[in-house]
């Protein structure tokens, strides 16, 4: 789809699709698009900025704001942004065009959210006013019905957000993941963790 898209054409298309499952990937997938934003990451230019592709520089600048108040930089790890997820996304949109008009037409969802209560696209808004957005939109139960389309793109696009960051060595970090590693003895699970799940050794 053209990035040239009016946002009219884009709202429409993405009221017709099922959005949820178009911005759904699989962990392979997901996995794949994260080495690759890493590794345009590791061969781009030191100071250099990353050219999205697939999005525009205002749909690029929503994707950054979005993820980062998904996953906000704090005392144990980076922002969203840090760990390349917005790279990740863009990688994710070349690799799959049938995915390109939710996610389009999902970010000028949300713009138009802006433009109705604050005058201005979501990028351009205050902080509190961006957060008063996504709190309308980011719990399905308690959202009203005329929301249920910027609803269903938020939450797919959270969890893309998740996929992205939590599959980067910055949120394997986050996680204290300790898998892939040699153990030089194994004295199997922990008596507690045994009592817990109420089971036990077998002996004999």
């Amino acid at each position: 789809m053209s990035a040239t898209i009016t946002r009219r054409s884009a709202l429409k298309l993405f009221a017709a699709a099922p959005a949820a499952a178009a911005l759904v990937w699989t962990p392979v997938e997901a996995e794949r698009a994260a080495e690759q934003a890493q590794q345009s990451r590791r061969a781009a230019a030191p100071g250099t900025s990353f050219k999205p592709k697939f999005f525009t520089a205002h749909e690029y600048a929503t994707v950054a704001a979005l993820v980062d108040l998904i996953i906000p930089r704090d005392d144990r790890s980076g922002s969203a942004t840090d760990a390349g997820v917005p790279e990740f996304m863009d990688f994710m949109m070349i690799d799959q065009p049938a995915r390109q008009t939710a996610m389009r037409g999902g970010l000028a969802l949300i713009d138009r959210i802006g433009e109705q209560r604050f005058g201005r696209r979501f990028v351009d808004c205050a902080d509190a006013q961006r957060r008063g957005i996504l709190d309308d939109i980011a719990y399905p139960s308690k959202a009203p019905a005329s929301l249920s389309q910027a609803v269903a793109f938020f939450n797919s696009f959270r969890d893309l957000t998740a996929s992205g960051f939590w599959t980067t060595r910055m949120g394997i970090a986050d996680l204290g993941y300790q898998g892939n590693r040699f153990v030089a003895e194994w004295n199997g699970c922990p008596q507690p963790s045994l009592d817990k799940l109420g089971v036990k050794y077998e002996i004999g």
